[in-house]
């Protein structure tokens, strides 16, 4: 099949390519992922009311399995990646087929039937898996790749990544940490149909933006390499080929150990706010959080590449992580102190800029070295390993803190319909407790929603709220010292430049030779 071509034609990378490709283009499925990072388990505890299922079981074992089968997508998709012969490049054309698929999985999410036990979690089951270990998969391999596969010019590839990263905080850090808690929460509260509704303008607004980062990128590194094709190797011999390098290690398990504390920190974000420092959906409390401790990421696209271009890529991230640390542990010590927290958000969001905004360009010089050091480019099953780690962390983490919800005695809110609670006003004016439950605010002083609903939640045992705490800024503390200490050993950058070059001189020989042999 004929594939449509990309309207990036220069051999430099361009400012259209900067904005259409690399930042605009990724936003609608960025968002769409940010959010369900976010709120998807928020969803299924809390508007679905899963977390006692089979024994509180569910929600712990569901995510991890489904992860499994994640990590065995994200290798075959990496294989079939490496294997993708086309003129509009390897990754580049399941952009194509992903703009269509992550539209619709991530609409079924949301529409869970109103069934029994049974059906629920088959659909849970089925949806999840549909979106995150077959739609989002080919979306995330394919765009990860864009910015290694871009260009092997150093300054234009780390600006590419910086342009890559800034949707990603836009998408996370405006849109869903800050209109979500502070207008969308409070308004849908726990309503099924409110729910599936805005995450159905969500997932299509991923359609038409994706195809615009299809057709503003360009694959010059998969072009550079012509027709010329390499043996293909199994994923076992590409592995092995992967882990025989020192930085490549070196770089996974950096990866993976700020990926474990981010997040465990994501998905107690709302948790946490709703319950040890604000009160549920208060559209105030994680909106200040998010302002405050997001400002950083806002002066970081200005600061982070001028430093990273000054004293280097792994220094600059590597000290940056200490500062990381102690703005979490500043977060840990005074977890209900809103002034404070806020101060140490700022500082733990400072030692973040250059792990966000400078990572994936680290990872290509690694890539580089790789190729350098082995002759072969093996960037599909590279970015399967790294995709493993991110995917198998978060099924992970999250039945870990799911099974946490559980163990600890998480009370999750329920709602009263006016319709059928006539006396709703003289019940909630009388009670301060329903059954060993205390409401966080008294029941008179709360509102309905515009369908008449009535949400209440509760104070939340003091083990629950240890829990919550730990997840959203006790455990960073531990990985942001540990991810300082891998990086002291990353120096790709010492000698890749030179790496760089030998490795272009290369394919200019075997281009020569290859002429030869045909005339």
């Amino acid at each position: 099949m004929k594939l449509p071509k990309s309207l990036i034609t220069s051999e430099q990378v361009t400012a259209k390519e900067k904005w259409l490709g690399y930042l605009l283009g990724p936003a609608g499925a960025l968002l769409l992922n940010a959010v369900l990072a976010t709120y998807l388990n928020v969803y299924y505890t809390d508007v679905l009311k899963l977390k006692g299922l089979w024994g509180g079981m569910f929600l712990f074992v569901f995510p991890i399995i489904s992860k499994i089968v994640d990590a065995f997508t994200n290798v075959a998709m990496g294989r079939v990646i490496d294997r993708t012969r086309t003129k509009e490049g390897k990754a580049r054309p399941w952009l194509l087929l992903s703009a269509i698929l992550v539209p619709v999985t991530g609409i079924l999410l949301f529409t869970v039937p109103e069934s029994n036990d049974t059906v629920k979690v088959i659909w849970v089951m089925v949806s999840y898996n549909l979106f995150y270990s077959f739609a989002y998969t080919i979306f995330n391999m394919s765009h990860g790749l864009m910015v290694p596969l871009s260009t092997r010019d150093g300054k234009a590839r780390g600006g590419l990544s910086v342009f890559n990263q800034i949707t990603t905080i836009m998408m996370s850090g405006i849109l869903v940490a800050l209109l979500f808690p502070m207008v969308i929460m409070p308004i849908i509260d726990v309503d099924k149909s409110s729910w599936i509704t805005l995450m159905t303008i969500i997932s299509i607004l991923a359609l038409p933006l994706t195809l615009l980062e299809y057709f503003f990128t360009k694959e010059r590194l998969t072009e550079e390499a012509g027709d010329r094709t390499d043996k293909t190797l199994s994923f076992k011999e590409c592995a092995k080929i992967i882990f025989s390098d020192k930085y490549m290690v070196l770089i996974y398990l950096y990866f993976f150990v700020y990926t474990v504390g981010s997040c465990m920190k994501n998905i107690g974000l709302v948790y946490y706010c709703n319950y040890v420092l604000g009160t549920y959906n208060d559209g105030r409390t994680q909106m200040l959080i998010s302002v405050i401790g997001g400002i950083p990421m806002g002066i970081g696209i200005f600061a982070v590449w001028p430093l990273a271009k000054r004293f280097g890529k792994r220094t600059v991230t590597m000290w940056a992580f200490v500062i990381y640390a102690i703005g979490s542990l500043i977060c840990w010590l005074f977890p209900t102190n809103l002034v404070i927290m806020l101060i140490g958000q700022f500082i733990k969001n400072i030692g973040g800029l250059p792990c966000a905004y400078v990572f994936m360009a680290l990872f290509a010089d690694c890539l580089d070295h790789l190729e350098w050091k082995t002759g072969k480019r093996v960037d599909g099953n590279a970015m399967s390993i790294y995709n493993i780690i991110a995917v198998a962390m978060v099924g992970i983490i999250t039945g870990v803190f799911n099974l946490l919800l559980f163990k600890t005695g998480y009370i999750e809110p329920i709602e009263f319909k006016a319709v059928a609670s006539a006396d709703y006003q003289a019940f909630a004016n009388a009670a301060s407790v329903i059954g060993s439950r205390i409401p966080q605010i008294p029941l008179g002083e709360i509102e309905a929603n515009a369908k008449g609903i009535y949400t209440v939640a509760f104070r939340q045992p003091d083990s629950v709220k240890n829990m919550f705490t730990f997840a959203f800024v006790g455990l960073e503390v531990f990985t942001g010292i540990l991810c300082a200490l891998i990086l002291r050993f990353i120096k790709v950058e010492k000698t890749i430049d030179k790496e760089q070059e030998e490795i272009k001189a290369r394919h200019e020989a075997q281009s020569a030779e290859a002429a030869e042999i045909e005339e």
